[in-house]
């Protein structure tokens, strides 16, 4: 018994990312998030994150896409970049991502307020040099962004990769902020005759525009007639 309670409770610290006094969410602590299925599941979902650092007491945020890998973030530009030449030195980074699930209107403007998903990571980047690593990182971007590309373009040569730099944030200091459901307005307000509730937001995808330069004779990949966001 106590050996089965000590490998559930082993279980659920691998689930789990302990908040740090970094990462920690003080404001609204209610909606600090930090089990691995769900931060994992936004960070999925997001195309883009925006990566916080500072060179010499000046402070940059450069948004960029991304994608987790396992237990890691990728992202990757120019072996020129100056964002992923500094980071690759060890400098400490902060990456964000967020969605945005729906605006709340509350019966007072100070109470209007937004559904989301947060995640913020923290720790020091990687240059990635293997190259099957590198691979490895570019097949998850493509693979995010539209399920089934990988397989249909052509793979990245010799001389691509050796231009592309790729970063590695491995995923340990790491929570997420939730904020759903309708506005919550101090008690006398919701007397007011003001129209209160919810926006939906999603992300949606248009139909897809076929490149001038593209023969007509190629029919639309299936991974695009079921593409939907």
């Amino acid at each position: 018994m106590r050996s089965a309670l000590r490998f559930s409770m082993r279980c659920i610290v691998r689930e789990t990312f302990p908040p740090s006094d970094r990462t920690r969410v003080v404001r609204e602590p209610q909606r600090g998030v930090y089990d691995r299925e769900s931060i994992y599941k936004i960070l999925d979902e997001a195309f883009v994150c925006h990566v916080g650092f500072s060179v010499e007491g000046q402070p940059y945020v450069i948004p960029t896409l991304f994608a987790r890998v396992a237990d890691a973030l990728y992202f990757h530009g120019s072996a020129a970049s100056r964002m992923l030449g500094n980071l690759s030195g060890g400098i400490p980074v902060c990456v964000t991502a967020t969605l945005v699930d729906g605006f709340v209107l509350a019966r007072s403007v100070f109470n209007h307020s937004m559904n989301y998903r947060s995640v913020v990571a923290l720790g020091k980047a990687t240059l990635v040099n293997a190259p099957q690593e590198k691979l490895n990182a570019l097949h998850g971007f493509t693979e995010k962004i539209l399920p089934g590309r990988w397989m249909d373009a052509r793979r990245p040569n010799e001389k691509e990769l050796k231009a592309t730099s790729i970063l590695r944030l491995a995923l340990k200091e790491v929570s997420a902020k939730v904020r759903s459901g309708p506005p919550l307005d101090d008690e006398p307000d919701y007397a007011l005759p003001v129209w209160a509730g919810v926006i939906p937001l999603r992300l949606h995808a248009g139909a897809p525009i076929r490149d001038e330069r593209c023969d007509p004779a190629i029919p639309l990949p299936v991974y695009l007639q079921n593409f939907k966001r």
